[in-house]
């Protein structure tokens, strides 16, 4: 069977074509990470507006998750086979129309169905562009500087969510936290057709359908317990079952897997030491994550009393941070070095700003307790997301781009879920323990606060602590084998 020649158009066009398509793929990839916390901001008035309970808040953010987590390895899949263009617009017009619908909604059950939808459409979306992002640039050094903002955006994405969510929901309403993604669509999809190119796409087989079943609704298991975690606690039934069949689903798929003859997930893929190393040390990181965004927010609004646009600008510093090392570090470093001396000392630098954070009191002043720690984690960051994404995606055959692009949101996610579930039921766990023989009043019940919030940055700064050994101990020394396909795709 001959293989096809892709031929890619000659330098110069192609040079500021490139540049120009990694903003497309920049803006659409801002959308996706913005969402996951843009609605947050905007959820307690969209609360009071349309009249729901707690119960209904969390399944306005659960519906995104479990759509978003659980169909990320099949839209990549269908990336690599019907072609990953195709599914970037899909996933943009898709998610646009979910948005508007959320943003319309007049009850809880509209909200909750646009979300999931908004999810669904985003697994389609984050993967075809990570991948278009990966065949486009596979020269080590421009490769390097791509990924560096790349992964810039995907640290600073929720950040940037905090203080978009804020500015919309007080000065506009909080349905233009989710009409806001028509703008961003729009110009995505423009793009997307002015300067994306894509590959011709090679005939595969089917698609793998027990393998499709079995990762989706094990994924959909998982997330959807730990969720549940995070409200009922960890030994509910409702917790226990779905995480433990979850659990089950997922073994099963990987049996699956190693019969199939066209998986969904192919675990060549999977176990390579660099992308291993990579999917986990990001999910562990994004669990780690989780305690900055969440918990530092309720720090800010509930003692330092910020409003929603204060808490969202407070973020700023740390994503200057993090696009600083990810844009110096990515470009600059990573293509000589490889991510192994990279990610361990981000990840640890990571840390160090979580333990600064564990000193904060009901006294502290944002700018000598919280700013330095928020600098600290943003410059770890950035040596985190960069390196990593660009080795998920590096030495990885164009037909399986998609799906290698996919695992590394479909790890971020759970490890996300995961990350949520657990620090959660230890912020919870400690305040009620700093409670208990003291007399209740509201000095007592900030202070139970407080103790639940260093809790969380403890626990953080040892998931970003692991992160930096998993790092170390998988990640092969020496500059990453970027792309196999590039011989004969590129002509030299």
């Amino acid at each position: 069977m001959s293989s096809t020649v892709v031929e890619r158009p000659t330098s110069a066009g192609r040079d500021t074509g490139r540049w120009w398509a990694l903003v497309v793929l920049a803006l659409a990839q801002l959308m996706v990470v913005l969402d996951a916390t843009i609605v947050n901001i905007a959820l307690p008035t969209a609360q009071a507006d349309l009249g729901f309970d707690d119960f209904g808040r969390q399944w306005v953010v659960t519906g995104y998750a479990l759509a978003f987590g659980s169909l990320l390895l099949l839209g990549g899949r269908l990336s690599d086979f019907f072609g990953r263009k195709r599914m970037f617009v899909i996933g943009l017009v898709g998610f646009a129309l979910a948005s508007a619908l959320g943003g319309a909604a007049q009850n809880l059950e509209l909200l909750i169905f646009a979300r999931a939808l908004q999810g669904a459409f985003g697994a389609a979306l984050a993967p075809a562009a990570l991948s278009l992002l990966s065949t486009t640039f596979t020269e080590p050094a421009e490769r390097g500087k791509a990924f560096g903002i790349f992964g810039a955006i995907s640290g600073a994405g929720g950040g940037i969510g905090l203080l978009l969510g804020g500015v919309l929901t007080e000065y506009v309403s909080w349905r233009w936290c989710l009409y806001v993604n028509l703008v961003i669509a729009a110009i995505a999809v423009a793009g997307a057709f002015a300067k994306l190119t894509d590959e011709p796409v090679r005939a595969h087989g089917r698609i793998d359908v027990p393998g499709t079943i079995t990762a989706v609704s094990g994924l959909v298991a998982l997330v959807y317990g730990l969720g549940n975690a995070e409200t009922d606690g960890w030994t509910d039934a409702m917790t226990l079952g779905p995480i433990a069949a979850g659990v089950i689903l997922l073994i099963a798929f990987v049996f699956i897997e190693r019969r199939a003859a066209h998986p969904l997930l192919p675990l060549r893929v999977v176990l390579d030491r660099n992308r291993g190393g990579s999917y986990a040390s990001i999910a562990i990181a994004g669990a780690g994550m989780f305690g900055i965004f969440l918990f530092l927010t309720y720090y800010l609004a509930g003692i330092l009393q910020f409003t929603p646009i204060q808490t969202g600008l407070a973020f700023l510093p740390m994503l200057g941070s993090v696009m600083l090392t990810a844009t110096t570090a990515g470009s600059m470093l990573a293509p000589k070095i490889g991510p192994r001396p990279l990610v361990p000392v981000g990840a640890l630098m990571a840390a160090g700003g979580m333990l600064f954070l564990t000193r904060l009191e009901l006294d502290s002043t944002y700018v000598t307790g919280v700013l330095p720690g928020l600098i600290i984690i943003g410059l770890g960051l950035g040596l985190v997301f960069a390196p990593t994404q660009n080795a998920a995606t590096s030495g990885v055959a164009h037909s399986d781009a998609g799906v290698a692009s996919a695992m590394i949101n479909t790890v971020q996610q759970i490890g996300g879920s995961i990350g949520t579930a657990l620090l959660s039921s230890f912020a919870a766990t400690a305040a009620e323990d700093y409670l208990v023989g003291r007399t209740a009043s509201q000095l007592t019940q900030a202070q139970a606060a407080l103790e639940s919030y260093h809790t969380v940055f403890f626990w953080s700064a040892g998931f970003f602590v692991l992160a930096a050994v998993v790092g170390a101990l998988l990640f092969r020394t020496g500059p990453l084998t970027v792309d196999p396909d590039a011989p004969r795709a590129m002509a030299h």
